[in-house]
């Protein structure tokens, strides 16, 4: 376990940042601050982060910030709509959209968007979804491409999926039971719609666009970029590159599709939503996750990250049989990363059991990547542990 000194005779090494991250960072140890070490008694392992956001590693860490807001608003009770009301308007004054709520992660976000296309404020409606949709409009058109897992929380709603390649394909495809068009921003590259044209087609036609975004934070422009495009709902992640609770998300947009949408949410009963429910502690920790995330520093984190990716470059790439490519993702996860590529005639493992030695080792170090290549990123690292990674590495490489 790193030391709080070396933490910040490292953080020295960047000007800017050691008071960055001495104000956000969370705790690295439990010793100086809980009398128990809890994942320990429960036999669960912690581990070094240089994989990225993703669920199934539980994101990111919450900085101290959020973490004081979600303590405080656990030892007083409030009206959870009224708290719903002033934190929505907060958030579409900080986020520069007509209309906002928090929900219960992105998936949550884009159910609940749904929802509200299709039942607006009708009680009737409401009560109805998803076995029964007759009166309402009943089809979601999605590019081919932008199929992913994450669309079943459309189809959570009772709809169904319309597959398109092109315009044309899009515009035969509209009927009168065309709810809405739904895109994937982190596959806008790959899709044959872009998303300009995209909302376009929806004005055009009078039908609503939502643009699922829940991993495209940075860069910090994103969170009002895709509304001011004029996408009528948009989904974020609470709990990726905002450091908010992992289990909170925000949707984004029409105030009309907004107030359908809480309509269709905890804490209403008989509702798609009432299980997606989000307590107080959570709506305002990610209120200011999001006010101190629009406070950031950017120009000096992304300066830790990128120093971060080159000192683990460094120190791999001149071993036998290691070559590297640092990249920035286009849209998703758009931070410095770094991919290890290993000769097989002069490497003894291959990218997958070198994933799995870091990962049984000690400290457990998760990364990500497929048969070709080892895949990182440093942004959820503390500073410092990039030292850690490189050594481990280094180390497995060449026993």
């Amino acid at each position: 376990m790193l030391s709080r000194r070396f933490l910040l005779k490292t953080l020295a090494a960047v000007p800017g940042l050691a008071a960055m991250f001495s104000s956000t960072r969370a705790v690295a140890s439990v010793g100086d601050s809980h009398p128990r070490d809890y994942f320990k008694e429960l036999g669960v392992r912690t581990f070094i982060n240089a994989a990225g956001t993703y669920t199934a590693l539980t994101s990111s860490l919450m900085t101290e910030e959020v973490k004081q807001a979600f303590l405080y608003a656990s030892t007083q009770y409030v009206n959870l709509n009224e708290l719903h009301d002033r934190i929505g308007e907060r958030l579409a004054q900080l986020l520069r959209c007509e209309a906002a709520m928090v929900t219960s992660g992105a998936a949550s976000a884009i159910t609940l968007g749904a929802a509200g296309v299709l039942t607006g404020l009708d009680p009737d409606k409401i009560n109805r979804i998803p076995a029964d949709l007759s009166s309402m409009k009943s089809e979601v058109i999605i590019q081919k491409s932008h199929r992913v897992g994450y669309d079943h929380a459309i189809r959570n709603t009772g709809i169904r999926l319309v597959e398109v390649e092109t315009r044309a394909d899009l515009e035969r495809a509209i009927s009168p039971a065309t709810a809405m068009f739904w895109f994937l921003n982190y596959a806008g590259p790959v899709g044959k719609i872009k998303d300009r044209e995209f909302v376009a087609l929806g004005k055009q036609y009078g039908i609503p666009t939502f643009n699922d975004c829940a991993a495209d934070v940075p860069p910090v422009e994103n969170l009002w970029k895709y509304t001011e495009m004029g996408f009528d709902l948009v989904a974020f992640s609470g709990g990726k590159g905002l450091r908010g609770p992992q289990s909170t998300g925000l949707l984004l947009g029409r105030k009309d599709l907004i107030l359908a949408a809480r309509a269709n949410a905890a804490p209403n009963g008989n509702t798609i939503g009432r299980g997606m429910k989000v307590n107080k502690e959570e709506m305002l920790a990610l209120l200011l996750a999001v006010e101190s995330y629009l406070a950031k520093d950017f120009t000096a984190e992304w300066a830790l990250w990128e120093q971060q990716v080159l000192y683990i470059h460094q120190v791999v790439s001149g071993l036998p049989g290691v070559t590297t490519e640092i990249h920035i993702p286009e849209i998703a996860n758009h931070v410095p990363s770094i991919r290890l590529f290993l000769d097989p005639a002069k490497v003894k493992v291959t990218p997958d059991q070198l994933r799995l030695a870091l990962r049984n080792g000690h400290p457990s170090i998760e990364t990500v990547g497929g048969s070709e290549s080892l895949d990182m990123t440093t942004w959820m690292l503390h500073p410092g542990e990039e030292r850690i990674v490189a050594r481990r590495i280094k180390e497995i490489i060449l026993t």
